[in-house]
């Protein structure tokens, strides 16, 4: 029996960690939800893991309804949340729900959308329409040009209160969930207190509802840039699952992350 949106709820009000990988493939998916991984996430990280691009702005909405397509036909149990590739979202809220169908058809359970309060009108017109929606807020690969780069987000008092702001903003418009990415822990902690939809983090604390991060990371295979909120799980693992085992035990058990993964 498939997790659901409900399901994910259930274990947040419960307070049992939820453990989240990217996944891109059949294989990987069922590998992954055997191990023990409650969310799939088929993210656009796929731009740097998959295509060896420096970000994840080239990703088409056709390739990532392929690879939630190959995700679903792998998986029976765990929860599929796909990427809203860029310049699909960042238009008007009924092309958004065009685009998003498309992905909701290739399999997934609910799709995620960066962006804070300006997106409220496209996640609450989404929201109303059926389609489940994460929102994205701290650090946003999308936006990485505007950013400056790859940087923490909410250091300063202003970042931190926007992003408050933009949090309550997001579940108040439908969100069903909330991931923080680039964030200092103490910002997350008071974020996951205060909504009651579950919050996942990426190098956002151990204090968030789920963790997630990417699979290629945690295998140690990814020539790219380390960021400090990874761990590569093949250390000491005689198997792909074993590391995948440890990764999901560590997170339910709030061994991961430590302080030095974290900001």
């Amino acid at each position: 029996m498939r997790i659901t949106q409900k399901t994910l709820q259930r274990m947040c009000n419960s307070g049992e960690k939820i453990a989240a990988l990217t996944c891109y493939d059949a294989s990987f998916a069922s590998l992954l939800e055997n191990s023990g991984v409650d969310i799939l996430l088929v993210g656009d990280s796929l731009g740097n893991v998959l295509q060896g691009e420096k970000t994840t702005l080239s990703v088409t909405l056709d390739d990532m309804i392929y690879h939630t397509k190959c995700v679903f036909q792998g998986s029976v149990k765990a929860f599929i949340m796909a990427d809203m590739p860029f310049g699909t979202s960042q238009v008007s809220p009924q092309k958004t729900f065009e685009n998003a169908v498309k992905l909701i058809s290739s399999g997934a359970s609910m799709v995620k959308i960066e962006g804070g309060s300006v997106m409220a009108d496209t996640v609450r017109f989404l929201s109303q329409r059926g389609i489940p929606v994460c929102s994205h807020i701290g650090l946003m690969p999308q936006s990485v040009n505007m950013l400056g780069g790859y940087k923490v987000q909410g250091k300063s008092i202003n970042q931190a209160n926007q992003l408050l702001e933009d949090a309550v903003i997001m579940e108040k418009a439908g969100a069903g969930m909330l991931l923080m990415e680039a964030i200092p822990a103490t910002l997350s902690r008071k974020i996951t207190k205060k909504l009651t939809i579950p919050t996942i983090g990426i190098g956002a604390g151990v204090d968030c509802d789920a963790q997630v991060l990417v699979l290629y990371d945690i295998l140690g295979i990814y020539s790219g840039k380390k960021s400090r909120f990874t761990k590569n799980y093949m250390d000491g693992a005689r198997s792909i699952n074993q590391a995948v085992e440890n990764y999901v035990k560590e997170v339910k058990s709030k061994k991961f992350p430590k302080i030095e993964n974290g900001f």
